[in-house]
């Protein structure tokens, strides 16, 4: 059983309840959109999904089929199970601030870090923090000197990345605003991305 296809608007963000064993399918419409995600126990939001954890435990920095992304307690909370999207995604960057944009030049940008808040503030809920999310579809390269760049994405319209919850979740999906740099297409230009939520659910 799955729900209805579900819209993550250009530049804005979206939050849904995710249970233990469910897949999320996240899809990159157009194929030029950088989504940046965000994972929570739900009944704990003290207890989220972990970059550096997750780096840690994988010892790489791009998550493949099969890897499992850990908590900031090093528990298993979403593990990769399908990628038709050529397999580059983030998890390094920072999500984008009003801070960020205000060094480029911009006051009052979208951003991601207030995309989460806000999401989250729509059903309820507050974060104790911004966590470092994993960022979807995000072309980051690095050299073998160590400079890494902002490239677009790879990825083509329509292919998806797909991950099980280890746990009951409250998810966060930005579809990323920035339009200052090409992480969002060489046209520099955000637009939608959808999601889908697979498996059991609550009667």
């Amino acid at each position: 059983m799955e729900t209805a296809l579900q819209m993550i608007p250009a530049r804005k963000g979206v939050a849904a309840r995710v249970r233990r064993g469910q897949i999320v399918k996240i899809i990159n419409t157009h194929g030029t959109q950088v989504v940046d995600t965000w994972a929570f126990n739900s009944e704990d939001l003290s207890e989220f999904m972990s970059m550096e954890h997750s780096r840690t435990h994988l010892q790489h920095v791009i998550p493949c089929v099969g890897d499992v992304l850990r908590s900031c307690r090093r528990r298993p909370v979403l593990t990769v199970v399908e990628d038709t999207s050529g397999g580059i995604h983030d998890m390094l960057i920072a999500a984008c601030d009003r801070y960020r944009y205000e060094m480029l030049g911009s006051q009052g940008h979208d951003n991601c870090t207030d995309n989460l808040a806000d999401s989250l503030r729509a059903i309820g809920l507050v974060a104790p923090e911004t966590p470092s999310p994993l960022n979807l579809f995000m072309n980051v390269p690095i050299g073998s000197s160590g400079n890494f760049s902002f490239e677009p994405p790879i990825s083509v319209p329509g292919s998806h990345i797909a991950l099980r919850a280890e746990m009951d979740l409250v998810v966060v999906f930005s579809a990323c605003p920035q339009d200052m740099v090409p992480v969002n297409g060489s046209a520099c230009r955000p637009v939608e991305a959808h999601f889908v939520i697979e498996g059991p659910h609550d009667s």
